[in-house]
This record gives C-alpha cells, structure tokens and sequence, in this order.
C-alpha cells in the first residue's frame, strides 16, 4: 500500500527551493537565463516580430516580470502574481507554432547556460506545462478557445 505524505505549503516550498538550489538555479542564474532567452527571442526571425508587435518599447517592464515568474516558477519564491493567460489570448498574431518555436529555443539556451544538465529537463517540464496550458487557453481544446476573456 502507497503512503500518502502530507506536507504543508511551506514544507513544499522548502523542497522546491532546496531542489532547485542543488541543481543550480538562483535568482542569479534566473536573471540569466532570461536576459539571454530573450535576446535571442529579439534576435529571432520568427518570433522577434511577434514579440516586439507585444512589448514594444517596454523590454524595461517586461524582462523583470519575467525574471519573477521564472524565480516563482522554479523556485516556488512567489514573486510573480500576474495573470499570464489573458495577457497572452489577446496576442492575436500567435500561432500554435510559435510555442513549438519558443520551447526549442528555450531549451537550446538551457542547454547553453545551465550550470548542471539536471536544470534542463527541470526547467523544461515546467515550460512544457506552461505552453500547453497557455495553448489550451489560446487555442482551445474541448471547450474552445477562450480568446476575449476578461479579468
């Protein structure tokens, strides 16, 4: 018989912090990874336009939103309290394809600037997640897109 293993909220977040700490990820190596995605994400011929039609001018805005979600994401720090999903359905020019685009060059630059191999499939299991959960919003699933939402 499989033991159920209780365990507070802060217990939980005591061992996300302690994984993600073994596996080399900190607020620095946050702000890295994200400095560096999007560069490249402003670089790319396909999704540089995308996000630029997005942000803008505001990269100031946007890359420390970014570098809080990340930190909330694997390191469960709580930084991040914004709405993720309707800020990306009103995105009208992006495609179910983009995220494939986005997921394989967040992962080339985990690959690239991971400080141990483990980080990547952490962080990629997260990211994958997070696309497909975004996608569903996006693009719909059995219930249909939910473009237009407001909160």
């Amino acid at each position: 018989m499989t033991q159920i293993r209780v365990r507070s909220a802060e217990e939980r977040r005591r061992e996300i912090q302690a994984e993600a700490a073994a596996l080399g990820i900190d607020e620095a190596y946050v702000s890295e990874l994200v400095d560096t995605f999007y560069a490249r994400i402003r670089a790319h011929p396909v999704l540089g336009p995308v996000f630029e039609d997005a942000i803008g001018e505001r990269w100031d805005e946007h890359l420390p939103k970014m570098k809080a979600f990340w930190s909330s994401v694997a390191m469960s720090t709580g930084r991040y309290s914004g709405k993720p999903v309707p800020a990306h359905v009103k995105l009208t020019s992006v495609t179910p394809g983009h995220f494939d685009i986005w997921l394989g060059l967040f992962e080339q630059t985990l690959r690239d600037t991971a400080r141990t191999p483990q980080a990547v499939p952490y962080f990629m299991e997260r990211a994958t997640r997070i696309a497909e959960s975004l996608k569903l919003a996006m693009f719909g699933g059995l219930l249909g897109p939910i473009r237009g939402m407001t909160q």
